[in-house]
């Protein structure tokens, strides 16, 4: 299961960071990344 979040975030990840073209942009979505993350984790 652990694997498969791993898997799942590195493509958002690349996903965002290619999707974004401004540094703050990729930041906001690492950031909203990680909460979702998170919400999923139950932490």
């Amino acid at each position: 299961m652990r694997k498969l979040v791993l898997i799942c975030s590195s493509l958002l990840l690349i996903l965002a960071v290619s999707g974004c073209h401004t540094v703050n942009g990729v930041g906001e979505d690492i950031q909203s990344g990680g909460e979702a993350l998170s919400h999923a984790s139950g932490q």
